[in-house]
């Protein structure tokens, strides 16, 4: 096995480490938010969107390891710098909301809004860099049919999660896109998106 195999192998653990240690972060927000009155809302689009994070890791790894997808530094290079780049978005998020930061759809407005942060600019700024994230993470190792069907599958989950969220989000719902500016009269709530998982 050559060499980027085994290092993208290692990367794709890596993230689903990661994966893992944010949902047990997020377990423990949950339970502090719910003892400050914050609801859980039920969210059945919730297994998808977990569903969809674990399929792209493997189908990513099976399409580099099983198609033989060949490592192309032009493309890897900029694949890396966009997927570095949505981590550090999505770990500003998490750094922002703080204690409030959680995967799942919490009904927090009765705890406050926050505008500050990646909020200023975009409304829900963690789906904005997981979905970027999910599209370049395949790319790096030019697995570009996990890519494209995931990239697809992700909008589809996105279209039906979005209105939820962003009910429970902000006195003001909405269905505009994750990339959408944000603004004072409609801001973000503490609840998270699952990075969007």
């Amino acid at each position: 096995m050559e060499l980027s195999v085994i290092l993208f192998l290692a990367l794709l653990l890596a993230v689903a480490a990661m994966r893992i240690f944010e949902l047990r972060i997020s377990k423990r927000h949950q339970q502090e938010m719910a003892a400050r009155g914050a609801a859980k809302v039920n969210d059945p689009n919730f297994r998808w969107m977990a569903l969809f994070h674990t399929l792209v890791l493997i189908g990513a790894a099976a399409e580099v390891v099983f198609l033989r997808r060949p490592f192309l530094p032009s493309l890897a290079i900029p694949m890396l710098f966009l997927f570095i780049t949505a981590n550090i978005v999505r770990w500003w998020v998490i750094r922002t909301l703080g204690e409030h930061w959680n995967v799942q759809v919490m009904d927090s407005t009765r705890l406050g809004v926050i505008t500050s942060g990646p909020f200023r600019y975009v409304r829900h700024p963690n789906y904005a860099a997981v979905f970027v994230e999910m599209i370049a993470l395949p790319l790096i190792h030019t697995a570009w049919i996990t890519a494209i069907t995931g990239a697809i599958a992700h909008v589809i989950v996105l279209t039906l999660r979005l209105p939820r969220k962003s009910a429970s989000c902000s006195p003001i719902p909405t269905t505009r896109p994750p990339w959408a500016p944000s603004h004072v009269s409609s801001p973000a709530s503490f609840s998270s998106e699952l990075h969007q998982t």
